[in-house]
């Protein structure tokens, strides 16, 4: 399966996730940056609100592709102790490492949400949104993150995954919805037309958008 853009991609996906439109306990959460013009759809046509979800991962020191845990929206962290004693990793360098990805993301979150508060995810549905996955090892991070945060039920949503990835994260979600899961996966990329990088200006528009739009319906 291939999309012409992002745009196409949620609505495709929309149409899977028709059962959770029109309910108040629902809330689409896109992961910065591509997943958000995915999500936005999605958030339109089930006409449920749409946050971001920001995970940072913690790189190992050294191997910074090598994830020792991750940071997420809502203060959360998580440790891979496993992974940290096996590297050896001093509780200095965790700490050090913690202390740059939070600032980072917290300069995302300022930049994104533009002092609006996040949305509370407490015992609610929440459908988190990216425009594909690879490895899936950040989108783990961001599930037991999410975890702590104490949803009634997490909804993995993307266009496309490799199905080893899939049957992963099937294990550690309450659904998980993916249109295609190719044998062949070198890069998400591939699977797109337009694969064009999304900008922080995009997010903040589509997020402002959203919020009017929602602001609009309610009036």
């Amino acid at each position: 399966m291939y999309f012409e853009n992002r745009t196409e991609a949620g609505r495709k996906l929309a149409k899977r996730l028709s059962g959770y439109a029109n309910r108040n306990d629902v809330i689409v959460l896109g992961v910065p940056r591509g997943g958000v013009p995915v999500a936005f759809e999605i958030s339109q046509a089930l006409k449920v609100p749409l946050d971001v979800f920001l995970v940072r991962k913690l790189g190992a020191p050294g191997q910074e592709e090598l994830a020792m845990g991750a940071i997420a929206s809502g203060g959360v962290r998580i440790l891979d102790r496993e992974t940290i004693e096996a590297l050896g990793v001093s509780d200095l360098d965790i700490e050090s490492i913690t202390s740059k990805e939070q600032k980072e993301l917290q300069r995302r979150e300022r930049a994104y949400r533009g002092g609006r508060p996040p949305l509370d995810v407490h015992e609610k549905t929440v459908i988190v949104v990216d425009d594909g996955i690879a490895t899936g090892s950040s989108m783990r991070a961001g599930i037991k993150a999410l975890r702590q945060m104490k949803p009634a039920r997490i909804v993995v949503a993307v266009p496309v995954a490799p199905a080893s990835t899939c049957g992963h994260l099937e294990r550690e979600v309450d659904e998980l919805v993916c249109l295609d899961t190719p044998e062949l996966f070198y890069a998400i990329g591939q699977f797109y037309a337009d694969f064009s990088q999304v900008t922080d200006e995009e997010v903040q528009g589509l997020l402002r958008q959203s919020a009017e739009l929602a602001a609009r319906s309610k009036a």
